[in-house]
């Protein structure tokens, strides 16, 4: 459905319903299409979402290599006389 943007402000809310539903909504100027109403994709639930970063974290885990302790760090930028290397 493509309808003039100055006559779209009349009919919004049965626009936005509209598209709500699927159809496809086209507001035009000088008889070009200009903007298009589309719904908003829906935003997933919370717990969803922490399952995703739930699975998401052990995938990480899963890949991650050892490597040297943290703790350890200062052997690698200081010499034995404790000037930085």
């Amino acid at each position: 459905m493509q309808i003039p943007i100055s006559e779209a402000k009349t009919h919004l809310t049965d626009l936005a319903r509209r598209a709500e539903a699927g159809e496809d909504v086209v507001l035009t100027r000088h008889g070009r299409p200009s903007v298009r109403l589309v719904p908003v994709a829906e935003t997933r639930p919370q717990e969803s979402r922490r399952a995703i970063i739930e699975r998401i974290a052990k995938a990480a885990a899963a890949k991650a290599l050892p490597g040297p302790c943290a703790a350890r760090s200062q052997d690698f930028l200081y010499d034995e006389d404790g000037i930085p290397a």
